[in-house]
């Protein structure tokens, strides 16, 4: 035991002790650089094999996202994947949020005091099932402006969000280089897709696009996902269910998988996806026993869609995406466990996986395959020789018949491989896991409650008290048919609803007054017609009023509407009510935009 006698050596021990203390809190990790080459990407010069869980912090609340992070980690995630959201963070031009669940700077912190990587996607498009696909819809009102393609107003919008995230994430401190957790970032996402729909505006607004992140100075690597012309500096990356045969562009990329759909979106009136884990776990173990480097699960959680953020048409406000972690932030078994068990296995493989600049192939059957990985005195890691004693070996064999189970033989021992399933084995020689073998159970969740700490779900609906509690805080109105509010006003013709509504509302009343004369109705009746509603072009949802009731809706994506109505004699009023469910990025949207009645 020591004991200090003198007070002014103790005060000053215990300030040293408490400045160092705050310098090692300010920084998450010992800065660090990041490059990559063909295998994979370079962290600290070292290449690293990754797992990465995808979670939109918007979509949680600021509460859940420890939790979140902290059961990714267990599940064996080594890096967060996020996109940034244009619209959460600038809804008025020039005015920017960084607050609630669009408190970036926050969730990237936590990432990093979790000891995790983090990938950010800024975009700024980021489709995501988000609305008007994450743009502020303020963006369709600067003049002359088209939306991502070689168009300079639009150039100029994106340049400026673009920068403001790159400079924030800077000043924070969050890129490697200065001690923080991001490694890698996306510029736009999925481009590749519509690309030539532009023609050559498209290519060159890839160019232009590339070059403008490179020149940010973030001191990361940049990628774009879906993008195979991706310029020479930018990793292109891959989306699908499956990416165990993608090549990049570039020898000297690596392969690198940004989405793996481990379900999908839910549209409203529509079946809930399901994606089984034996299936997902193949396609990962498939992935790295290929040459796959870096591997994030779209989505880890997907959480809701809160407020008016679900995009369109028709998107659910869960956006649960059958993922290891479901909406409410449980563990989704048996997806979470096999995945973690899956990704245990493969860290065992690293050594191997990145000692060897390529694999070995062995063909074991009509249908069955070994991709080995080895290092050995002949091998080097970045410059480091392996000595013989340090010699590492693994291998995966593959059965990619969907029906049969098959016996191979593999180094002279016999393994029984399950129909479609991968045998991942750290030595090469004993299988520490099998794709198609599901070792976690499923069990039933637990939801905290105000009246329980733990209760199960079967508790919970029977449960009369609470069932009350949530019944008492629901509420109906009744609102009027027709144009009643305060902000109603007049003008010739028709508009369309985002120009009226700014996304404020999803709802919007147009009304018009007719004059039916009695030539017209005797018309009618002396040709065995009606009148006809005939609208040129709309979407989401119309619905048609005449005097207050209800003559038909029509939903679809930009339809035309024939609609038969009919008319007293006199004087009735027309009503149509558009409605939005959720924005697509369009030029033209959800309106009348032309209207003819038929007499």
């Amino acid at each position: 035991m020591v004991v200090f006698e003198n007070k002014a050596i103790l005060k000053l021990l215990l300030v040293c002790l408490f400045v160092q203390f705050s310098f090692s809190a300010a920084n998450f990790f010992r800065p660090f650089n990041v490059t990559y080459d063909h295998r994979a990407l370079i962290i600290d010069g070292k290449r690293r094999m990754l797992i990465s869980g995808g979670i939109h912090y918007p979509r949680a609340t600021p509460q859940m996202w420890p939790d979140l992070i902290a059961k990714s980690k267990e599940g064996g995630a080594d890096v967060i994947e996020s996109y940034t959201f244009w619209n959460g963070h600038e809804p008025v031009r020039g005015q920017y949020n960084f607050e609630g669940r669009f408190d970036l700077v926050k969730f990237v912190k936590l990432v990093g005091d979790n000891g995790l990587y983090f990938l950010l996607r800024i975009g700024p498009y980021v489709c995501a099932e988000w609305n008007f696909g994450g743009f502020p819809v303020w963006l369709r009102d600067i003049p002359g402006i088209e939306f991502r393609t070689d168009n300079e107003p639009f150039k100029r919008e994106m340049q400026r969000f673009v920068t403001k995230i790159v400079d924030l994430m800077r000043e924070e401190k969050l890129f490697s280089w200065q001690g923080g957790p991001i490694i890698l970032l996306q510029i736009e996402n999925e481009y590749g897709n519509m690309e030539g729909s532009y023609g050559q505006k498209g290519k060159e607004y890839v160019k232009w696009a590339a070059n403008m992140a490179l020149g940010l100075g973030a001191g990361v690597p940049w990628v774009m996902c879906k993008q195979t012309d991706a310029p020479g500096d930018i990793i292109d990356t891959c989306n699908n269910y499956y990416c165990d045969g993608y090549k990049p562009n570039s020898p000297s990329k690596p392969t690198i998988w940004t989405e793996n759909w481990d379900g999908w979106y839910t549209s409203w009136g529509g079946r809930l996806p399901h994606r089984p884990v034996e299936d997902l776990a193949f396609a990962v173990a498939r992935f790295f026993q290929r040459g796959g480097s870096l591997m994030n699960y779209y989505m880890y959680f997907g959480g809701t869609n809160f407020g008016r953020t679900s995009g369109g048409p028709f998107y659910i406000t869960s956006y649960d995406y059958d993922a290891p972690i479901d909406e409410y932030g449980l563990r989704s078994e048996p997806k979470w466990g096999h995945l973690k068990d899956l990704h245990a296995a493969i860290k065992l493989c690293e050594r191997a996986l990145v000692a060897a600049d390529s694999p070995q192939y062995m063909k074991l059957g009509p249908r069955q395959e070994a991709h080995i990985y080895w290092e050995n005195t002949q091998s080097t890691v970045l410059n480091t020789t392996l000595s013989e004693s340090q010699s590492a070996c693994s291998a995966f064999l593959a059965n990619i018949d969907e029906h049969n189970t098959v016996t191979v033989t593999f180094r002279g021992k016999s393994y029984s491989l399950p129909p479609w399933s991968v045998s991942i084995l750290p030595d090469c020689s004993n299988v520490a896991f099998n794709t198609a073998k599901v070792g976690a159970q499923t069990s039933v969740k637990l939801v905290e409650n105000a009246l329980s700490p733990k209760i199960s779900v079967p508790e919970l609906v029977m449960t009369k008290n609470e069932v009350s509690s949530i019944s008492e805080s629901w509420m109906s109105v009744k609102e009027p048919i027709g144009i009643w509010s305060e902000s109603n006003f007049t003008v010739q013709g028709l508009l369309e609803h985002l120009k009226v509504t700014k996304d404020e509302s999803d709802y919007l009343w147009h009304m018009t007054r007719i004059y039916v004369s009695d030539d017209d109705v005797a018309f009618w009746e002396e040709n065995k017609v009606s009148p006809t509603l005939v609208i040129d072009s709309m979407r989401d949802v119309l619905r048609i009023f005449i005097n207050g009731e209800l003559m038909g809706s029509v939903s679809g994506h930009w339809v035309k509407v024939v609609q038969p109505v009919q008319f007293q004699q006199g004087y009735s009023d027309l009503m149509l009510l558009s409605q939005t469910v959720g924005l697509q990025v369009k030029t033209g949207y959800v309106c009348p935009q032309y209207l003819n009645i038929i007499f």
